[in-house]
Formats: structure tokens, sequence, C-alpha cells
């Protein structure tokens, strides 16, 4: 502020009038003024104006790590801050995955002087005590006392899995998710009801866990496809680890969709970049990033209804292309 009074020839306590919309300065003076910040390129200090106001009128999203997944929530909820006053501040502490408790560290050191609330994706831990308000996608164990958004992780397994078997897939292997997260539990369970509803066995032995990452699924696909009873069709309950399995078995010798059908779950923008282009069940990914950004500046202004829901859920819904085919 000093730097900017002294160029534009006023007092600091007219450039703090003009930095904060207050009254009282000539519109010759408050043009002058303006020029100068935009010379100089000022911006006040968020610590600063969060001790004078309490308000920084920033949200922070805050993710373990940047992965497709939490880059496309990221994206939902950037261009929904566009229609809001608040700015977007998106934090990842280095991607230390199985650190529990992340978020809370993230918070204490966010809360309250840089962000004014925060949305968290896939919290390990979720508790009312933050001291701002927050939002949870996808928490690990499922919907708790914050406010929630997440798919329909149950319906869109059985959706998948129902696909594999109207094609005529009757061995079906089960690449899962990473046992900690409810959403990886929902999706096997639903893989399970779906077969069991169509008089099915799921074999143990073509169950494993592919642990939602690439270089996580490679053995467990492995362990699925190097087998003379290999099964003919894979669900895997995530593009990443259904992109490895595809990979793998062209290690193999297999091809997709000729010798094998494989089905993810995300519908990231991978999934159709891949070769074969990935069948899956798709997440509203960028919806559920608006619209937890969107539930999270209500919080903030006060605009939530008492009766409104606590828990969001989006529906999935099933991507064709090119990855599955029908037996003869």
């Amino acid at each position: 502020m000093s730097d900017v009074a002294r160029k534009a020839g006023v007092s600091v306590a007219t450039v703090s009038k003009v930095v904060n919309g207050r009254y009282g300065v000539a519109q010759a003076t408050l043009d002058r003024v303006q020029q100068v910040i935009a010379d100089l390129g000022y911006e006040a200090s968020l610590g600063a104006s969060s001790l004078r106001s309490h308000r920084t009128h920033v949200v922070g999203i805050l993710v373990a790590e940047f992965e497709p997944f939490s880059t496309e929530l990221l994206k939902g909820a950037s261009e929904a801050i566009g229609s809001t006053d608040y700015e977007l501040l998106a934090y990842s502490g280095g991607g230390r995955r199985t650190d529990v408790g992340w978020e809370r560290r993230y918070l204490s050191r966010l809360g309250g002087t840089l962000i004014d609330g925060a949305i968290i994706v896939t919290p390990t831990v979720v508790d009312a005590h933050s001291v701002i308000p927050v939002v949870a996608i996808d928490p690990h164990t499922g919907p708790t006392g914050l406010p929630t958004v997440d798919s329909d992780n149950f319906a869109g397994a059985v959706m998948a899995t129902e696909h594999l078997i109207s094609l005529g897939h009757r061995r079906i292997g089960l690449m899962g998710g990473r046992p900690d997260l409810e959403s990886a539990r929902l999706r096997e369970a639903g893989f399970r009801a779906a077969m069991r509803s169509a008089g099915l066995a799921v074999d143990e032995a073509l169950v494993v866990n592919g642990g939602f990452r690439q270089e996580t699924a490679t053995q467990p696909a492995r362990e699925l496809l190097d087998r003379p009873d290999r099964p003919t069709a894979v669900f895997a309950a995530n593009d990443l680890s259904a992109i490895r399995t595809i990979e793998v078995a062209r290690e193999l010798g297999l091809r997709v969709p000729d010798d094998l059908s494989v089905i993810g779950f995300d519908n990231v923008p991978e999934s159709a970049l891949c070769e074969p282009p990935l069948t899956t069940i798709s997440q509203p990914l960028r919806d559920i990033g608006a619209r937890a950004l969107h539930l999270l500046i209500d919080l903030l202004d006060d605009k939530n209804e008492k009766d409104a829901p606590m828990h969001l859920q989006l529906p999935t819904a099933l991507v064709e292309r090119s990855s599955c085919r029908a037996l003869a």
C-alpha cells in the first residue's frame, strides 16, 4: 500500500479506501490509484485480509494428490466458481496417500487464514470439528456428519456387471479397488449382487485387488489373465486399473476385446484415449465438483435450507466403447 500511495501521490489511508471499496475518494483520485495498482500488480495479502475481516473470499479444494479422478473434480469446481464472488485454491500435500489424517493438517494450515471453506476429496477422516465449513467428496468411510457428494457406486457396478452378462459372459473377474474406501466396497458389492441376481457364482480366485492405481494393478492383472482358466471378461473398479489390465493382456498376447472384454469405472479422459477405447461406467465427476462447490458456497453465505440433504448422490451411466464384445 505504501508503494501505491507513494507513486499515486496520496496517503496510505486513501489507498486503503480504494482497495476496500469505501466511500470518500474523488473519482479522479480513484482512477489514478486504480491505475497505479494495475501498473504495480498490487494484490492485498490474503492473510492480512482475513485478520481484518475474518474472510478471504477464497475456498480450497484439498486433495491427497492430483490424479485423473481429482483433476476432473477440480475442473468442475473451477468452472462453477465463475458464477460466485469467490476464488478457488487447489492444494495438495504431495501424494502421501497412506497418511491417515492428511486433511486435518491441511485444514489447520489453511483454514481461517487463506481459505473460508474447503472441499476435501476422498478424505481418510471426516468429522465436524473443522474451524471452517467443509464439504466432503467420496470420503473413505462413506457419508458421516459433514455434507457429502458422491455418485451411486453400487448401481454403477451392477450396471457394469449386467452389461458383461448381457454380452454372454459368465466367467467374469473383478479387479477391485482399495479396501479402505467405501466406494470400492460398494463397487464390489454391486458386482456380487449382479452375479447373484443372474444365478452366477463368483469364482473367488478371479477377485483381486488392483488398488485403484496402474502400478498396483499390474501383478493382480497378471494373476487374473496368466492362467489356463482365465476369465472372458474383467470388471475393473476404476479406469486406471482397467487400462492397465488391457496393457497386461496385450503383453500376454491377448487381444481386447477379441480374447478378453474389459469394463472400467469413472470415465476419466484417459478412458477414451486408450487402445481400444474403454467401455466404462461414467461418474459425473465435473458435476460432482460443481455441486460440492455450490454446496460449500451456500454454507458460507448461510443460504442452505434447513431441510437440505446432507448427502447428495448423483447417478452413474454406462458408456459403451470398444473394449467389450459379445461372446459367440
